[in-house]
């Protein structure tokens, strides 16, 4: 009951959602390809036929047996995380000039690239290399999935299909632990070749599907591509191109594009000093993704079963698995309570929750980590910490990043948020081993790590509580009014939207006073227009909207 109440379509919208969402969810398998190779890493760095493979005269002090070293093993963890860093950064170019669903296409070409050297890799440098394309293509994929998604949503569901993305993530990272587990006992490097090539499938069904999906409306706006934009938004809401109420949202789209640039230019120096105050969303953006990092997420991930096993655990890859299914599960909560109870609220429990389990994981480790008893409370905190991590800030921070950029600057803004996830991830992924195993210059922490966790945890919730606007109910052109008239982020939940970007152009102004002096800006909308401005008589196109009477004609 709860779930249908909450993805329920509000009865004022015209239209179908169905497509859609469809398409939203999907695309949204494009954070499948992250998810199972960062969880494959995760179980191959612990096989002993990978270990035979790559090492390269090193012995564990663990089992004195032969391995790759802490800096090899960041390395090849690590790798990823740089070319996923630089992907992000391409990734604004490339949607801007080539679309949405194109470039996507071509960051899963590279990705494919990536998989086919780490398959056939018989040595660390191909191996490296290999992860390094492929992070290169997942990171173009990170930044556009969302994009994409969230400017073909409908608004009443727009947080759960964004949210889809990284439950996408979280099936790679369980289908990975699946397959690892299947292969761990196979004699010879088919051990860990197998799930490497396997990450092929999903490549391919992800691109064969981008061929036959639309590009965004809000792209094909942005390029002048009115037409097109028009036929997208025709498939997406399944409603004839001239629907009032499709008329109307192409219309709003348009105008709230005109009113941006009338702002000012799109460039990256406008990504941190545009208006609407662009400088503080870009701020936003990057501090939760680093946050998201921060909070130790992927170090459960990418050294989760070697961690296990070094703090004396038996059946770490059993341990690995529970884990991912947890954290699939606990993700539908999210994918729930991000419309009902909204975005702030949600990342804030979230953020105190991580930070309780964190304190009980590096207290309880620090003081009995080799008992049985400690074992168990260690590995069930561990998954309440992964519950709160998947209901909230691992696919909210994600929607919230999509969201509070305007369409103008939306590509380039998005990427600058995202590398920064990346930059983050990559500093972990690289320093972790160092952090936490034992040897010479090695720190040793083992379980005390999830203090500093637990630490940045608090700080998330700092921040949200200071910087994140509730964005949920409300249309991607209506987060500009949002941030221009309410001043305190603590202040955004009672806000209401008080004026249409279609009216400011036709008046000339905003409610701000911004003028609005474009020639271009003040002219008749031809084929989306619902109101004339030389003409004091109504339009039939009005009359027809005047007769729909309370229907919903924003998304």
């Amino acid at each position: 009951m709860a779930i249908a109440m909450a993805w329920h379509k509000p009865d004022n919208v015209a239209g179908s959602s169905a497509p859609a969402i469809m398409v939203g969810l999907f695309v949204a398998t494009g954070g499948l390809l992250f998810g199972y190779d960062t969880g494959t890493i995760s179980g191959i760095l612990a096989m002993k036929a990978f270990r035979k493979e790559f090492t390269t005269g090193y012995l564990d002090p663990n089992d004195k047996m032969g391995n790759i070293s802490p800096a090899q093993s960041a390395q090849v963890v690590a790798i990823l995380s740089a070319g996923t860093f630089f992907g992000a950064l391409l990734a604004a170019p490339l949607g801007d000039k080539l679309g949405r669903r194109i470039s996507l296409i071509i960051a899963v070409a590279i990705f494919s690239l990536g998989v086919l050297l780490q398959t056939v890799a018989m040595a660390l440098p191909v191996l490296v290399s290999g992860r390094f394309f492929a992070g290169l293509g997942v990171g173009i994929i990170s930044v556009l999935v969302p994009l994409y998604q969230s400017e073909m949503a409908p608004k009443w569901i727009r947080g759960t299909l964004v949210c889809a993305y990284q439950f996408a993530i979280t099936i790679g990272l369980f289908l990975a632990a699946v397959v690892n587990f299947i292969t761990k006992g196979i004699d010879g490097p088919s051990a860990f070749r197998i799930p490497l090539a396997m990450q092929f499938v999903w490549a391919g069904v992800l691109l064969l599907g981008l061929m036959l999906l639309p590009e965004t409306p809000r792209y094909l706006i942005k390029r002048g591509n009115h037409g097109a934009a028009a036929s997208s938004l025709s498939r997406l809401r399944r409603l004839d191109i001239t629907h009032p109420a499709l008329i109307e949202e192409l219309a709003e789209i348009e105008a709230n594009h005109e009113y941006e640039l009338s702002l000012g230019a799109s460039t990256y120096r406008d990504v941190f000093l545009g208006s609407p105050h662009l400088g503080r969303r870009l701020l936003t953006g990057c501090g939760l993704q680093m946050l998201q990092q921060l909070s130790g997420c992927n170090f459960i991930f990418y050294y989760g079963t070697t961690f296990f096993t070094n703090i004396g655990i038996s059946s770490p890859f059993v341990i690995a698995l529970i884990t991912n299914i947890v954290n699939v599960a606990s993700t539908v909560p999210g994918m729930i309570l991000v419309e009902s109870i909204g975005r702030r609220r949600l990342l804030m429990i979230g953020a105190g929750g991580m930070a309780l389990c964190q304190l009980v994981v590096g207290t309880v480790g620090s003081i009995e980590a080799a008992q049985t008893s400690a074992h168990i409370i260690l590995i069930v905190f561990v998954c309440f910490y992964i519950f709160f991590f998947a209901s909230s800030w691992g696919p909210v921070v994600w929607v919230v990043t999509s969201e509070i950029y305007p369409l103008k600057v939306r590509a380039k803004a998005m990427s600058l948020s995202t590398a920064s996830n990346w930059l983050l991830n990559f500093a972990i992924a690289y320093g972790t081993p160092y952090l936490v195993n034992t040897g010479t210059n090695l720190a040793n922490l083992q379980a005390k790590i999830f203090f500093l966790w637990g630490f940045f945890c608090v700080v998330s919730l700092v921040f949200v509580w200071g910087m994140v606007y509730e964005t949920s109910k409300i249309s991607l052109e209506q987060i500009d009014e949002l941030y221009e008239r309410v001043d305190k982020a603590w202040h955004s939940k009672s806000f209401q939207p008080s004026w249409s970007f279609q009216e400011m152009r036709d008046e000339g102004a905003s409610s701000s006073g911004v003028q609005l002096t474009d020639q271009d800006l003040a002219r008749q909308r031809t084929g989306t227009s619902a109101s004339q401005q030389s003409s004091t008589s109504t339009s039939e196109e009005d009359k027809i909207i005047a007769q729909l009477g309370d229907v919903d004609l924003s998304y």
